[in-house]
């Protein structure tokens, strides 16, 4: 088996790529500091692995942008960030079934009863201005009350007391429906919060199989090998055996708080919510643990792998009907949700036309997608946008949609989450005279770059 724990990750990925990997021996508080340190490492746009060693009121380090760049989810994928979703894409289509491990190594302390207290975790508050303190990088592991199957994934946590919780489950994606299959019955939803989990981890459970395919059985074909999983202290359920710490409990049913506001991948503060109450049972945990943290708001920890699930959702809906798709990117400044760009070798009239609604029909979260022609780098937005100013016309190559589903953490849509959308066909016409696009003689460029590099640029 590969290593599927995080601690193995961060340290072979700092290895690898030194500098990458931040220990802060500085004292930190849990208000605001992580995320401060994040958003000036981004303003130099840099992305590291920050590992904080000294956290005030507590003896459990803080790890955080764990997934912040997609250098490092490539390298935890084992290949360039340039092919990083098209393989992403391919892996998630391969299920390999997980394999249960009886002792995993968070079943060294269990605590619960009255001696169970959240506070002893350092979660942070990332923002001025939100409700309280965040659980960020909890993966969310229930199964479906019907059929059995499981999922799991990213949903904020709000601590409001020591075993209580306020969660949005505002995706409404697999899990909104298993809690509320669980509701119709009267029932609680039986779930666990793991943290400090391996990349692939990650990535795999912002996935979307079908139905009745478990996401740790994609998280498996991620790794290539089945996935170890181990069941939980207190409750019947199964978690990724390599988490740090994992918080048994259950979503009340029938049961409605406010929660937030929160700084959401939006960029803005927001107050929509599905209001669901999480109870606490358990914590279970490593007898070190590591504490994982996901930076909130614009963050690249918070929204890379976003679109990169997107990216490789878009590529194999493409592939099935458009043969030569040659690029697709969900840029950050979209915030990973609500725009892409997707580049195409021309091959027939009103092909890069028909690209549009397919892409929209990807995920509700889109709502601009942009169509270039191959000679376009969708990892450039400069160039991108200058494809826009020089090849779209308004009255010819927009495409427009209203009343569409769209996200409902969307500050511009109304507030059933309802938003119109938008197509542009900024290719060249198809088979019709263009002006030539100037292009440097690759021998002159090879030789320029040789020069600056001698020159120390």
């Amino acid at each position: 088996m590969a290593d599927q724990d995080l601690r193995s990750f961060v340290t072979a990925y700092g290895r690898a790529h030194p500098g990458e990997v931040i220990h802060v021996s500085e004292p930190v508080s849990l208000d605001e500091d992580v995320m401060a340190l994040v958003l000036e490492y981004e303003r130099r746009r840099r992305y590291p692995i920050l590992f904080f060693e000294k956290v005030a009121g507590s003896d459990i380090p803080i790890v955080c942008n764990v997934v912040a760049s997609r250098g490092a989810l490539a390298w935890a994928l084992g290949v360039e960030p340039g092919g990083l979703a098209a393989e992403y894409a391919r892996r998630i289509k391969e299920h390999i079934k997980p394999i249960v491990a009886p002792s995993p190594p968070f079943h060294q302390r269990v605590v619960s009863g009255p001696a169970l207290d959240l506070s002893a975790l350092p979660i942070p508050r990332y923002f001025p201005g939100e409700a309280g303190r965040y659980l960020t990088a909890g993966m969310l592991v229930a199964r479906d009350p019907d059929t059995g199957v499981e999922t799991e994934g990213y949903h904020r946590f709000q601590v409001k007391g020591p075993d209580r919780m306020g969660v949005s489950l505002h995706s409404r994606r697999r899990m909104f429906e298993y809690q509320r299959r669980a509701e119709a019955r009267g029932e609680a939803l039986p779930c666990a919060v793991a943290l400090g989990l391996h990349p692939l981890v990650s990535m795999g459970s912002l996935a979307y199989p079908p139905a009745d395919v478990g996401k740790f059985e994609v998280v498996g074909g991620l790794f290539g090998e089945p996935l170890e999983i181990a069941p939980c202290a207190r409750i019947d359920l199964t978690v990724p055996a390599a988490a740090e710490i994992v918080i048994e409990g259950e979503i009340l049913a029938g049961v409605r708080e406010p929660e937030g506001p929160f700084g959401e991948f939006t960029g803005y503060f927001s107050r929509r919510s599905t209001e669901h109450v999480f109870q606490a049972k358990a914590i279970s945990m490593r007898a070190k643990p590591w504490f994982q943290s996901i930076g909130s708001g614009r963050a690249g920890d918070h929204i890379t792998t976003l679109g990169l699930v997107r990216e490789a959702e878009i590529w194999n809906a493409l592939r099935r009907v458009i043969p030569n798709v040659t690029g697709v990117h969900v840029p950050l400044s979209g915030t990973s949700s609500f725009s892409a760009y997707v580049s195409i070798e021309q091959g027939r009239p009103g092909e890069a036309k028909h690209v549009i609604p397919i892409v929209l029909g990807v995920d509700h979260y889109l709502k601009l997608v942009i169509v270039v022609d191959d000679d376009i780098d969708v990892f450039d937005e400069s160039d991108v946008m200058w494809a826009v100013a020089t090849r779209m016309q308004a009255d010819r190559d927009l495409v427009t949609i209203t009343g569409s589903l769209g996200a409902m953490l969307d500050p511009s849509a109304d507030e059933r989450g309802v938003t119109a959308k938008l197509g542009i066909d900024a290719t060249r016409p198809f088979g019709e005279p263009f002006a030539d696009k100037l292009v440097m003689d690759p021998a002159k460029m090879a030789w320029a770059r040789a020069l600056v590099d001698r020159l120390g640029g």
